[in-house]
């Protein structure tokens, strides 16, 4: 018991004057605690005078403090000494270090797949980034609307009061409705001094058009295909072109079967800016005044940078076109003035009397989408961007549905032979669907032999 109060005096003195010399304690700021504050101090030596401590014991006795083998609780000098210091000791300690508190990973979640901060990504037609947003990480978003929309698609297919399908195509995916109605399409509203032009009148019983009838079945060798205008709103010009071209070989009975250069109008027709929209009468008035050259003498570019290569005043020689073999014509390919044509019946005696015409149609956004059937628009989207487009009415049917009979248009599109019933639509006939029935034309071809 004396060597004990010997043992626990000296190393009580020792410690007294390490830290009344030099003040180098190690505080342990990392796990302060309470442990002495809590149990109190105890004198002497004191086993159970203890807290347990990362898998030990330290205590508060005055035997903790020894200089060769400290084992004080880390608040045992503030507590039980009154001293108060941050100078660290300049021995290790034997105690192993805490381990590092888990650093946050923040990731953002994107259909099952985690993505660290800062990532961007592409969903359809919006950029995303991975951003903090308080304690948790999300995708911020641009809020454009898509040309395709999945939901769209979705609400068409699943109803089955619609008698159409809708569809998912690749060139469109990723792509704005914007971008698909300033390049898609091409085609300006009629300016109001336009649509009072007066309709021609036919002398004809209605009750003698057939059910059905379509151009190309009707005119194999001379109805022209389905073109593609690309990222290029140009269709003011090309279904101009497409039309005059039908009714060239139609009307000249195959002597003059050509396919006319869209481009040719774009490039050329005053006023215009190559793929931007334009209106039809300022085609049509060109192709009247100046005619146009073939396609193969001025192919199609869908490119918004193009320069005229043809005077106004030319012959297809003197604009380096290779004349057609079996024509005597020297003179670029030319119409009469373009005529409305005013009603269902007027519009199909026209068909089938002269060849396709051109209609503009209101494009709604779901009609990007169309697959096949009779099309109507959906209520779905009807406050989203819209706009005009001009189309080749080549045909017209009936077909038996769930709904009883509907009665339809064959139309030409000019997005390529992918979309759609290989390029061409149905759309519902008699009730003006998407204002196609509103303004309507025909010309008349100006061929050698008419």
């Amino acid at each position: 018991m004396i060597a004990r109060w010997i043992i626990a005096s000296c190393s009580i003195l020792l410690g007294l004057l390490t830290f009344g010399s030099s003040q180098i304690i190690d505080n342990f700021e990392d796990i302060q605690g309470p442990y002495c504050s809590d149990i109190g101090c105890c004198l002497n030596r004191t086993d159970s005078c203890s807290k347990p401590i990362i898998g030990t014991l330290c205590y508060c006795d005055e035997f903790c403090d020894r200089h060769f083998n400290q084992d004080c609780c880390p608040d045992f000098w503030a507590v039980c000494k009154g001293i108060t210091t941050t100078t660290k000791k300049p021995f290790t300690t034997t105690r192993p270090p805490l381990p590092p508190e888990p650093e946050t990973l923040y990731s953002c979640d994107h259909n099952g797949v985690r993505y660290p901060i800062d990532t961007e990504i592409v969903d359809n037609c919006n950029t995303c980034k991975c951003e903090l947003s308080g304690n948790d990480a999300i995708f911020r978003c641009e809020q454009n609307i898509c040309l395709i929309s999945p939901e769209i698609i979705s609400d068409v297919n699943l109803n089955n009061r619609q008698t159409w399908t809708a569809s998912n195509y690749s060139e469109f995916w990723g792509r704005t409705l914007a971008d698909g109605v300033r390049y898609r399409l091409g085609t300006t509203k009629p300016h109001k001094q336009v649509m009072l032009m007066n309709s021609v009148k036919r002398y004809y019983d209605p009750h003698l058009l057939p059910i059905q009838f379509d151009s190309a079945t009707n005119w194999p060798r001379f109805i022209f295909g389905i073109r593609d205008q690309g990222w290029c709103g140009s269709s003011w010009a090309i279904s101009t072109a497409a039309v005059a071209s039908d009714r060239f070989g139609i009307m000249s009975e195959g002597f003059e079967s050509v396919n006319l250069s869209p481009q040719n109008i774009i490039s050329c027709a005053r006023g215009s800016i190559p793929c931007e929209a334009g209106p039809l009468d300022r085609a049509w008035n060109y192709v009247r005044k100046y005619g146009v050259v073939d396609e193969d003498c001025f192919s199609y570019t869908g490119s918004s940078e193009s320069k005229c290569p043809i005077k106004r005043t030319t012959t297809l020689s003197s604009a380096n076109c290779i004349p057609p073999k079996y024509s005597n014509r020297t003179e670029l390919y030319k119409v009469g003035p373009a005529y409305r044509l005013g009603n269902e019946t007027d519009i199909m005696y026209d068909i089938i009397r002269s060849g396709p015409v051109q209609a503009t149609m209101l494009v709604y956004h779901d009609f990007f989408s169309y697959s096949r059937g009779i099309y109507r628009h959906t209520d779905l989207s009807l406050s989203h961007l819209k706009g005009y487009h001009s189309v080749r009415i080549v045909g017209w049917g009936e077909e038996k549905t769930r709904f009883g009979l509907q009665k339809y248009w064959k139309v030409a599109n000019s997005w390529g032979t992918k979309w759609g019933e290989d390029g061409y639509f149905r759309i519902a006939r008699g009730t003006n669907e998407c204002e196609i029935e509103s303004f309507v034309l025909g010309i008349w071809a100006k061929d050698l032999i008419s």
